[in-house]
């Protein structure tokens, strides 16, 4: 695997039904030390509730997205 360490990373997630696979994506990249950034489509919003992301960001440690 590539060394991502202090890599910055924007995931952007759309209002496909791939978006709920993008927070187990984010929760890998973060575990390999990446600095990722989180961007929501509105579309995307109404599948990746941001109550739910917020939560689950805490929970990492890290900083909700805006």
């Amino acid at each position: 695997m590539f060394n991502l360490e202090n890599k910055r990373i924007v995931v952007g997630i759309t209002g496909g039904i791939a978006a709920y696979k993008t927070i187990e994506l984010i929760r890998l990249l973060r575990k390999a030390q990446a600095q990722v950034r989180v961007v929501l489509t509105p579309a995307a919003a109404g599948i990746c509730h941001t109550a739910h992301l917020a939560s689950y960001f805490r929970q990492c440690g890290g900083a909700i997205p805006r």
